[in-house]
């Protein structure tokens, strides 16, 4: 079973405050995402990349438990090669690529990224072209420099199709299932977009219990408000971690040893049933590790 590192909260801050950064990670987010892009205006960017540095050093060094990501401007912007330069002196748990649209776009990075340094890649998936095939960029990886990650980003689609950002999200949710499935296929994980409106914490449960019910791995965040109702969502409650406990070992049983299923309280339980609990309980032991 591959390692679980609990990403149920991503929370973005801004690049250009150093003192959110530095007060981020205590703030319980699995993940916090220094912002270089959008939370930071043009004329701030030379200041962020420097202010990014700092943080992530100092945060090295004081042995934070948050994963810590840099999510540099566009392939097309004037700053990118800046971005990576700050990103690779600073060399955080990840860099996270905004508006990957191909598997090309992957190898444009990968290409500016020299040859001696090893660095997980998260990519947004919020452009058109990224939604219509999203399984080409999941499955573009590179030993030295992997995709370990992919980030929904709804704003940048509404914007992009003129498609409303509804309660519920029905016109959205084909492209989310079809980048989840594409994450499945390609062993990676997958973190759902932000909610918009900080004030509304009804809409927020309801986005994140939709997400954690597809199957997401997480969701991105704008404010610490956020974090707790992110952490709590897609973590296993106590009624599955129960369920999972009962079922996730029947078949070590010596009697069930030869049974490709078992009935366990009135319910079939096949032998993928019992992974799927193994890796429930997995996840739980990660997050109490995580604290």
């Amino acid at each position: 079973m591959k390692p679980i590192r609990p990403r149920r909260s991503a929370l973005y801050v801004p690049g250009s405050n150093l003192r959110a950064m530095a007060k981020a990670p205590t703030l319980g987010a699995d993940v916090v995402i220094f912002d270089l892009e959008d939370a930071v205006a043009p004329s701030e960017k030379d200041a962020a990349r420097s202010r990014v540095i700092e943080a992530v050093g100092a945060l090295r060094q004081a042995g934070t438990r948050a994963e810590i990501v840099v999510r540099a401007n566009g392939l097309d912007t004037p700053w990118i090669e800046a971005d990576l330069a700050s990103v690779i002196a600073a060399l955080p748990d990840a860099l996270l690529l905004p508006k990957i649209s191909r598997a090309g776009d992957l190898a444009r990075v990968r290409a500016m990224i020299p040859s001696d340094v090893a660095l997980p890649l998260w990519a947004m998936i919020e452009t058109p072209r990224a939604v219509l095939d999203p399984l080409e960029i999941a499955e573009a990886q590179d030993a030295r420099l992997p995709l370990s990650v992919l980030v929904l980003g709804l704003n940048d689609l509404a914007r992009e199709t003129g498609t409303r950002q509804l309660p519920g999200r029905a016109p959205m949710l084909p492209w989310m299932m079809n980048a989840l499935a594409a994450a499945r296929v390609a062993g990676i994980e997958i973190l759902d977009g932000v909610h918009n409106d900080i004030a509304d914490t009804e809409g927020f449960a309801a986005e994140c219990l939709q997400a954690r019910q597809c199957g997401f791995d997480g969701k991105t965040v704008i404010h610490p408000a956020q974090i707790a109702g992110a952490n709590a969502a897609f973590a296993p409650d106590a009624e599955e971690l129960d369920w999972a406990n009962r079922i996730a070992f029947v078949f070590d049983a010596a009697e069930n040893a030869d049974k490709g299923v078992v009935r366990v309280d009135g319910r079939m339980v096949e032998r993928l049933h019992a992974d799927m609990a193994k890796r429930l309980l997995a996840r739980a032991e990660a997050i109490a590790a995580r604290g």
